[in-house]
């Protein structure tokens, strides 16, 4: 899955010159909280709404609502916007995105082409939407969570016993554990109580120990 098929495509951008006011009106108007800076059609900078709050008037000032606006459109994006911009290429994958996102410990990356031209926006939001989307979480599953050590062969067992008793896998994923020890995580659409406690059985019959079931969605 990657970066082209879950951002925000086309989005809003300013340039450099941009009054703050403006820039302001656009992300209340469109609901969203950042903004990409092109110049020449290349991205270089980036604003979101603190950027703006930072350089805004307290709510507690005296000023006059004419007065913040006229101090506020005396400033320019450049002004604020960061320059040291993190960015992500459309062709990189979603996992990518996310790991640099976390990394970083930023809620949104602009995504960028072969040639440096902004194409669109990837947020914590979108990252969500993905993993929502990839467990099938909305349409109702059944997650599995099966301890087991770090050992060749385990996933085919696990795989074995679901395909054994006619039931197909949804999504299956390892997680290593602080003990060095891994979860198993795999989730499928039997939601029968009957036929979850035969899939446990047969799990734990193969030296697997189930140590959670849930119905999800």
């Amino acid at each position: 899955m990657f970066v082209a098929n879950r951002m925000t495509k086309n989005p809003t951008v300013v340039t450099p010159d941009t009054g703050i006011d403006t820039a302001a009106r656009l992300m209340k108007k469109g609901h969203f909280r950042r903004l990409p800076v092109v110049e020449d059609g290349k991205l270089v900078g980036f604003l979101n709404d603190k950027d703006i709050m930072r350089v805004s008037p307290s709510p507690a000032t005296t000023l006059s609502r004419y007065e913040v606006t006229t101090l506020l459109s005396k400033l320019k994006v450049s002004d604020i916007m960061q320059v040291n911009v993190i960015s992500v290429g459309e062709d990189a994958t979603i996992e990518e995105a996310a790991l640099l996102m976390y990394k970083e410990k930023v809620g949104g990356l602009p995504v960028v082409s072969s040639v440096g031209a902004v194409v669109g926006i990837i947020t914590e939001t979108d990252i969500f939407k993905t993993f929502v989307d990839v467990m099938a979480l909305e349409e109702g599953r059944t997650r599995f969570t099966i301890d087991t050590e770090d050992k060749v062969g385990v996933v085919a067992v696990i795989a074995g016993v679901f395909a054994d008793s006619g039931y197909s896998i949804d999504s299956l994923v390892t997680c290593r554990q602080p003990t060095g020890r891994y979860e198993i995580v795999v989730r499928t659409s039997v939601t029968d109580d009957a036929k979850i406690a035969a899939l446990t059985k047969a799990i734990e019959d193969k030296g697997y120990k189930v140590i959670h079931t849930a119905k999800i969605g």
